[in-house]
């Protein structure tokens, strides 16, 4: 199949897993165009199956904001008649899938048919799609699409409950490549990070207030009056100032270390011993998972999609949004045992395994190819 896939090209866990898809898709011999205004950063390699098309938005004084979802209409017009590509794979239902219909209908005026597969991953349901002005947007591009996947149950259950929705939601979760995180790195470059002695506790995220990263310091306080420790802090965000504040003020400023973005969050993980999640909401919980594919056991809030990855009891524990005493007893519990530690680390690693690629591309490719059937009977 030659297949067209839109998405946003950044850190997220929507850009991350659209890319990892389309380069799975290509080594299995479909072909993948990649259509967005960046390369994905995951994106590192392009290749005779994966090809990368810029959307440019020309700037016009005539415009306050730039029109870039008429942009990409274009730019899906022009790439599907020259590349011949059967079928377009948006992540996101706004702006994504509201300029990939737009480009469906051109495209029909030319007799030119090719469907459309949405997925939705969170933000644009939960945060953007359920405001009033972009409500009827979202709902319309749902509707319109051919086929509608959302990476899990919770994230479909609200798309009912704020929407009105006539398509049928298929729930594909996302997943991780395992063989990524058969890691090989020696035990000497754990010292770079913490003594021997110190447990290394970890969080990554975009530090936005939805992730309550104040709750991970909280915790991480709680952890380190009771055993050494340090924090591994990784992302960059609106909140960073605030918890370097809520460090110093605790006074394990010494304890904390500050990553911001970096490349090596497989090295990261790999030394770590636990891992906190406690946000205000997650759609899935993509970085808990790619913690336990590194054997990290996760400290999480019970929200939205994580308890579907993280099971309570056997990958880690999960917390009421907002109880770090929970939390923190939790943490403790698993820590203070280098026997139990060692039983968490590896429940987290085989509950992980459902969730490799291996076994979830296959899903997405059983629905291009049951939404093309479908269309060729029209």
């Amino acid at each position: 199949m030659k297949i067209g896939i839109v998405c946003y090209p950044t850190f997220g866990g929507s850009g991350v897993v659209a890319t990892e898809l389309g380069l799975e898709l290509s080594k299995r011999g479909h072909e993948i165009h990649f259509i967005t205004y960046n390369q994905p950063v995951r994106l590192e390699l392009l290749s005779n199956n994966v090809h990368y098309h810029e959307v440019n938005v020309p700037e016009y004084p005539l415009f306050h904001y730039q029109p870039y979802e008429l942009a990409l209409s274009s730019k899906l017009v022009d790439m599907v008649k020259l590349h011949k590509i059967e079928i377009l794979h948006v992540h996101y239902a706004i702006p994504h899938a509201y300029a990939a219909y737009m480009a469906k209908k051109m495209l029909i005026e030319e007799d030119i048919y090719v469907p459309i597969v949405t997925t939705l991953h969170g933000t644009d349901i939960t945060l953007v799609g359920s405001h009033p002005f972009y409500k009827p947007a979202v709902t319309f591009s749902i509707n319109k699409s051919d086929a509608v996947t959302a990476v899990s149950s919770s994230l479909k259950k609200d798309t009912l409950r704020l929407f009105d929705i006539k398509n049928d939601i298929n729930v594909v979760p996302n997943f991780i490549d395992l063989e990524k995180y058969n890691h090989g790195f020696t035990d000497c470059q754990r010292g770079m990070m913490a003594n021997d002695d110190e447990k290394i506790i970890t969080h990554i995220s975009n530090l936005r207030p939805v992730k309550r990263v104040e709750d991970v310091i909280s915790v991480f306080y709680n952890i380190q009056k009771e055993m050494p420790a340090k924090l591994m802090f990784i992302g960059e965000g609106p909140e960073r100032e605030k918890v370097e504040r809520q460090c110093e003020d605790l006074d394990i400023t010494n304890k904390v270390v500050f990553f911001g973005r970096s490349n090596e969050i497989n090295k990261i993980l790999c030394f770590s011993d636990l891992f906190l999640l406690p946000s205000l909401t997650e759609s899935f919980g993509l970085a808990a998972l790619e913690a336990m594919a590194s054997g990290v056991p996760v400290i999480s809030s019970n929200t939205g999609g994580i308890p579907e990855v993280n099971i309570h009891g056997i990958s880690g524990f999960l917390s009421d949004v907002g109880d770090v005493e929970d939390m923190s007893k939790n943490a403790i519990y698993i820590l203070e045992d280098p026997k139990r530690l060692q039983e968490f680390k590896d429940n987290a690693r085989k509950e992980a395994l459902k969730f490799d690629l291996h076994n979830i591309v296959p899903k997405y490719e059983a629905i291009y190819e049951d939404t093309l059937s479908k269309c060729l009977v029209l």
